[in-house]
């Protein structure tokens, strides 16, 4: 019987890699006569560079960027031929701010002045290493700028000098702007921001409004001074643009590839067809994927709900394995998923969290004597 084990992260706790390797190693202690095929899945956000550099390869090359509150953090991009893929919460991401006492919540206000310099930084030295397509990953970070930093980081200018670098807080005392010499530096390059997220720049479903509370600013007055920001940029950058799918993910970075000339692609769909998902979905019994929380989330362009989609089609039965389940089985059934396995129900709480891999291993080891034949 042929296994196909397609996970996503689960985070905090486990990278897509870990978590394919844990299910491998405990289905084959069941049914150690099955061929168990690994493909571990990302959908745009962390592991999104690991993920693409364990199935095709390729080189991983490390740079020094600025964080984005300006120290050096340390990085990396994958270039496999002439495509370089760029994960950018190694830049700018959530992980990067710092946090309150409670080590849960970023630091309030720490937001409003984070930069996306480092991702321009990124796409620099994917470009002089030679690349003429670059996959830019956006999830998890937490910038809110617009894609400002990165756009500095590539040549744009502004009056006054700082004000592209300074988060949305910068962004507010913006009166001039030139683009050009960014999209110079990026003239020639196919540029693609993959992500799962399809929000607008400004309003009720925009950067600010939807995810600026999981990243420290959350009062109303807070909201409403960075989106006037981003608007404030919008309307000398290209107004009509921030209207676009996707411009406002990852704290509107969207938008700014937008205005470079990029488009926007689904940002499991972008990692499915680099590994040939589809085709190897085709050749095999049964598809398993999985993720740290499976919820309403997981059923909309998420890693999961991508599986689910190839197999249906393809008529092979997909299950999925999760930290926890907090859907039913009539979504599930309507979403193609034969059913889902909770390693807090399976294992306990405390086991999951302390010895996530050890605990997954044992799901799977149990869920292969019902489904191995």
């Amino acid at each position: 019987m042929r296994i196909l084990v397609a996970p996503d992260k689960f985070a905090g706790t486990l990278t897509a890699v870990e978590a394919a390797d844990a299910i491998a190693e405990g289905w084959t202690r069941t049914a150690p006569d099955d061929d168990v095929v690994t493909v571990p899945m990302a959908d745009g956000g962390p592991g999104f560079v690991d993920v693409l550099h364990s199935c095709l390869g390729g080189d991983l090359l490390a740079v020094t960027v600025h964080g984005p509150l300006g120290t050096e953090v340390p990085a990396t991009f994958l270039l496999a031929g002439d495509t370089a893929y760029i994960e950018s919460a190694q830049a700018c991401g959530l992980a990067l701010l710092p946090h309150g006492p409670d080590g849960r919540d970023p630091e309030p206000g720490a937001a409003e002045r984070a930069s996306t310099f480092g991702v321009g930084e990124l796409v620099r030295h994917a470009i002089e290493a030679g690349a003429r397509r670059i996959v830019v990953g956006l999830g998890g970070s937490g910038t809110n700028d617009a894609g400002a930093g990165m756009l500095a980081a590539l040549g744009a200018t502004a009056h006054p000098s700082d004000a592209l670098t300074g988060g949305p807080r910068g962004l507010a005392t913006l009166t001039a702007l030139d683009l050009e010499p960014a999209r110079a530096r990026a003239r020639g390059v196919e540029l693609i921001a993959a992500s799962d997220v399809d929000n607008p720049l400004l309003g009720l479903r925009g950067a600010t409004n939807v995810f600026g509370a999981q990243k420290g600013i959350v009062s109303d007055d807070a909201k409403l001074a960075a989106d006037g920001a981003l608007a404030r940029f919008s309307d000398l950058a290209d107004r009509p643009l921030a209207d676009e799918k996707g411009s406002g993910a990852a704290g509107g970075l969207g938008y700014a590839l937008l205005l470079l000339g990029g488009r926007r692609e689904e940002g499991f769909a972008t990692v499915a067809e680099a590994v040939d998902l589809a085709d190897l979905v085709a050749g095999v019994d049964l598809v398993v994927t999985g993720e740290g929380k499976l919820d309403w989330q997981s059923m909309s362009g998420k890693v999961v709900s991508g599986v689910a989609a190839l197999a249906g089609p393809a008529l092979r039965p997909c299950i999925v394995m999760a930290g926890a389940v907090q859907v039913g089985n009539r979504e599930l059934r309507a979403n193609g998923i034969e059913a889902a396995y909770s390693m807090v129900d399976m294992v306990g709480t405390s086991e999951s969290f302390a010895y996530p891999r050890r605990s997954l291993a044992a799901v799977a080891e149990r869920v292969a004597k019902t489904w191995s034949r």
